[in-house]
């Protein structure tokens, strides 16, 4: 897994969605409840930029078509039947990081 910092530390007691590189993937950032998430910036269904949309119950609300993801899971809303990949964040003296699987990593925990 490569670590990528995303953004400065900010102060977490206000929330908020915005989209951030780690590497080559647009990652959203929700800081929610005090508590920061890490989720794909794209929704699978109607490619819709998630950092749009807004955030209820620990759920990120697609702004095209309202579809809804468990910030923690990722995944999609009852009868939904699709996901938004998630990914783990750390927060460090000098800022945010957002850790980022390869394909490589995906594989090797797959035969776990």
């Amino acid at each position: 897994m490569t670590w990528y910092k995303v953004d400065s530390l900010s102060d977490i007691s206000i929330p908020f969605i915005k989209k951030v590189k780690a590497g080559s993937k647009s990652i959203c950032l929700v800081n929610f409840e005090a508590k920061l998430y890490a989720v794909s910036a794209k929704c699978p269904h109607a490619g819709a930029d998630m950092s749009e949309g807004l955030c209820v119950r620990k759920l990120i609300v697609c702004p095209y078509h309202r579809y809804t993801y468990d910030l923690e899971t990722g995944k999609g809303g009852e009868g939904q039947n699709d996901f938004i990949e998630t990914y783990p964040v750390e927060i460090k003296e000098d800022g945010v990081y957002v850790g980022v699987a390869s394909i490589w990593d995906k594989l090797k925990n797959g035969f776990k």
